[in-house]
Parts: structure tokens; sequence; C-alpha cells
């Protein structure tokens, strides 16, 4: 029987990609999402993969979505946190609400997620967590302090959580993407991308979505089995921790 894994986000950009490497491999994919009901369903249609949709920042919200998914797919082997948002500003002069929307998608989420299947892998010994954070979660980012400190957050998570499950058949790692030619990123003015942000960048490109869920398929697989509180930079060469 196919093993059942569970995308947040998973139906537009980096988590579509994500969703349907899965699907191409294997998995029987559930693809959560936020708001965007016409994208999930443009992406249901095309993939056949299933969508739900539900705030991520919400436990009862998240924990009643992943009960609708076992119950239609099965227990969920692989979780992939790849729900975010941003709420830039600088610091002085940003409000709570971008804080809290900010750390509620990114950082809550995880809790909120990874609580209500945790359980499960752990009788079953076995189960693949797996955080999409960021480049800027390693290095910081100005104007970015709520997601920065989100992203980081996610690491520390990956690191403790690693560390109570290893030796029940569960991994948990983080991958740490650079600039990814998604949408939100391409909607970046073309001379910003072009003299400020590709320049910093060793392989002189964004990467591809695709790229990122490669690095997914591998940590969700069986040859990943000694990987466990690690994280993945997949950058370019941007940083290099």
């Amino acid at each position: 029987m196919a093993r059942v894994a569970l995308v947040t986000g998973g139906s537009r950009g980096i988590g579509a990609a994500i969703s349907t490497a899965l699907k191409a491999a294997g998995y029987s994919v559930a693809a959560n999402y936020a708001g965007n009901d016409e994208a999930a369903a443009k992406f249901k249609a095309e993939t056949g993969i299933p969508v739900y949709k539900w705030d991520v920042s919400n436990y009862e919200a998240c924990a009643a979505g992943i009960a609708q998914v076992e119950a239609d797919l099965g227990p969920v082997d692989v979780l992939v946190n790849n729900a975010g948002i941003t709420r830039d500003g600088f610091f002085h002069k940003m409000g709570p609400d971008q804080w809290n929307a900010v750390i509620g998608t990114n950082l809550n989420s995880l809790f909120n997620m990874t609580r209500p299947v945790i359980e499960g892998m752990r009788g079953r010994k076995f189960g693949r967590v797996i955080c999409i954070s960021s480049i800027n979660g390693q290095k910081g980012q100005a104007g970015q302090a709520n997601y920065s400190a989100a992203k980081a957050g996610e690491i520390g998570f990956v690191k403790a959580v690693a560390q109570e499950n290893a030796n029940q058949g569960i991994t948990i790692n983080a991958i740490c993407p650079g600039y990814i030619g998604t949408e939100m990123v391409m909607a970046i003015a073309p001379e910003v991308l072009e003299k400020r942000i590709i320049p910093q960048i060793p392989v002189g490109r964004l990467g591809k979505p695709e790229e990122i869920a490669r690095c997914v398929l591998f940590l969700a697989s069986d040859d990943a089995g000694f990987i466990t509180g690690s994280t993945l930079s997949a950058n370019g060469g941007q940083f290099m921790a």
C-alpha cells in the first residue's frame, strides 16, 4: 500500500512541485491549502491530487483536517510542513499583526501539524517530517525579522523533535531554499532580480521548485533513514552554513 504524504501549502509554488513529485514517486498525496480556491481547484484538476482547505495557524483546524485526510487516504507517513507567508517591513515599523500572522503560519503551524500525526508515526515505528525553512532563517534578512525568526525557529524545532523520535523510526529534517523561481519571487522587479539578487548566487540563477521537491523526495525515502535533525541548504551557494 502506498505511503501517505501530506503537504501544507501544497497546491502552489514549491508546495505544488513537492506534491506532484511525491505522487510521481508513488505516494498517496494530500495537498493542504489556505484560501485560494481557484488555484487549488486548478491544481486538483491538473494533477488528480486531492486538496484540503484549512488554516495551519489554527490547531483545531489542523487536527480536523488531518483526521479527514487520514479517513480518506490512511495514516500520514510523510508530513511536509511547507506553508508559509510573508508580511515584510522594517522592525521599527512592524505591527503586532504582521508579527503574529507570520509566526502563526510559519512557526506555530509546526506544532499544529506535527503534533496530531507524531503519535501515530511512533506507534507504526515510521515517519518522515520535512520542514521547509529558508536561507533567511539561517542568515537573517533586513525587513523580515518576523519571517527570519520563524524560519530559524523551524530549524530549532527540527533539532529538538528529531532527538525525541530518532529511536522510533522517525526522521525530522529541514530544507532551507534560497531564491526559487516561484510566482512570489518572479513578482520582484526584473532589475532588482538581475542586479541585486542573482549576482549574490554563485551558480548564477534562481533555483527551480522541482529542485526543492527532489530534496524532499530524498529525505522522505528509506535511503535517508540515517539522516535526522539535519538542515539541507539548497541555495546555489548563496549562504554556506
